[in-house]
């Protein structure tokens, strides 16, 4: 993709500006550190346009702090008091889903992750955001907690320009497929590696 134009024009009959507006499903996979990085970077970008954003995130727990969830509340903060950039919330299941107040709970992990599709689904049927992030929601689908084709299928007839990218190891096939983007991070050096320990502002 040379200085970013495509190399194929495909026969579907859009115009360029109709197949440019698709929304798109992204999936950044594989072994490496830096899958959910890219994901808030996309949705730094996105942002910056305006669009609103939701993050939902399925395994991380409530006792870490991750340094793009606080930039991620300011940002939501600036936008309710200046109008700039988009609107933000962030969501996570190890802390209950905050739109079932059921922090510090023992519950079912399998039956929350069910818990937060459901509600994405909803959202993705009322346009409620223009671009989600779903981090780990690969895991979900690799353990069985959720249905994979029923995922793809509603995230492939999701109405209206919603741009969703989903992170997370082990992406299972299907996704892939339906999938427009798809990214894997492969190690070459980790300094784990050389027995160094994650670090602030590195890791979180």
């Amino acid at each position: 993709m040379p200085k970013g134009k495509p190399e194929v024009v495909p026969d579907d009959g859009l115009t360029t500006r109709q197949r440019r507006n698709r929304p798109v499903l992204a999936v950044h996979t594989g072994p490496m550190k830096g899958k959910s990085t890219a994901a808030f970077g996309m949705a730094l970008r996105a942002w910056n346009q305006g669009w609103s954003i939701g993050v939902f995130q399925f395994v991380k727990s409530a006792k870490w702090r991750v340094g793009e969830e606080a930039a991620f509340r300011a940002l939501g903060e600036l936008h309710e008091c200046t109008g700039q950039g988009g609107p933000v919330e962030w969501h996570k299941m190890g802390e209950g889903w905050s739109w079932s107040r059921k922090r510090g709970t023992e519950d079912d992990h399998a039956a929350n992750a069910r818990e937060g599709w459901a509600e994405i689904r909803r959202r993705l049927a009322a346009e409620r955001h223009d671009f989600y992030v779903l981090d780990e929601f690969t895991y979900p689908l690799h353990w069985g907690w959720l249905d994979t084709d029923e995922v793809v299928t509603a995230l492939r007839e999701r109405p209206g320009r919603q741009h969703v990218v989903i992170t997370g190891r082990n992406a299972p096939d299907a996704l892939i497929e339906a999938a427009d983007l798809v990214a894997e991070s492969t190690k070459v050096k980790h300094p784990m590696d050389a027995g160094q320990k994650g670090q602030r502002g590195i890791e979180w």
